[in-house]
């Protein structure tokens, strides 16, 4: 087996073992695999460790537009009470927020950020550094890598942030122009839905809000592979994104 190239911090020696089935990280969070290269070889894969603060510090105050979250554990069982192994665990992409920078200065005026401490937010995937501070994980990312507030379980209640656009997805279609059954594999993913909730609007040069062109109850064709994917609990479909990916209202 061609050598793989590893790189992080925590991984110790001992936790490698000889064949590549028998690979572990014993020691290493992984926050992300870079894409295997095409071919048997696997010198593209990189593996990236969360950074640990020492316990000697005892608060992390973010810098600028950052926010410091604290994420939210992931679920261990189904909701029928099936333990999940941890391969099988969802990553969560929510978190409470528990310290706030400064913000940021535009043209003339100074932003604060748009989220207080305390809030519990829905951010984007692979989004921030993943730090282990006072003995769990927590992201520090950008103000504006969070989707948006969700203080319930239901996206439905999502409230967008700056520019982002909450969608309902539109079923897919069960037969074929010609009457034919799809499978659940064969049918094709909608990329046209209802709009739930917007969000206030990018900020100008002034550092202004500009209210999005898109309304509640709008019906949209969106981009396929941007946003967010979310479930909501009886099984629905939703989708956060930028307005920006939003290519028409059908009316």
């Amino acid at each position: 087996m061609a050598a793989a190239q590893l790189t992080a911090s925590s991984i110790s020696a001992r936790s490698l073992l000889p064949s590549f089935d028998g690979l572990r990280l014993s020691t290493a969070k992984i926050a992300s695999v870079a894409p295997l290269r095409q071919g048997r070889s696997f010198r593209g894969l990189v593996v990236k460790a969360a950074t640990v603060v020492a316990p000697k510090y005892t608060s992390l105050k973010p810098l600028g537009d950052r926010v410091l979250v604290k994420v939210k554990v992931a679920e261990e069982k189904t909701t029928g009470g099936i333990l999940l192994p941890t391969t099988a665990q969802t990553k969560p992409q929510g978190g409470e927020v528990v310290a706030v920078g400064e913000g940021r200065s535009i043209g003339k005026n100074q932003v604060d950020i748009s989220v207080k401490t305390g809030s519990q937010v829905v951010y984007s995937k692979y989004a921030g550094t993943e730090v282990v501070f006072d003995g769990s994980n927590h992201l520090i990312l950008k103000e504006d890598d969070i989707v948006g507030i969700l203080e319930t379980d239901d996206v439905k209640d999502l409230k967008p942030l700056n520019d982002r656009v909450l969608i309902k997805v539109a079923v897919a279609e069960e037969k074929t122009a010609g009457g034919l059954l799809l499978t659940e594999a064969s049918k094709e993913k909608p990329s046209i839905g209802t709009v739930i909730a917007v969000g206030p609007g990018p900020l100008d040069e002034e550092g202004n809000r500009k209210a999005l062109s898109i309304s509640p109850g709008n019906t949209v064709l969106y981009s396929k592979y941007a946003g967010n994917d979310f479930k909501g609990p009886d099984g629905s479909e939703y989708i956060a994104l930028r307005a920006s990916d939003v290519m028409a209202v059908l009316l």
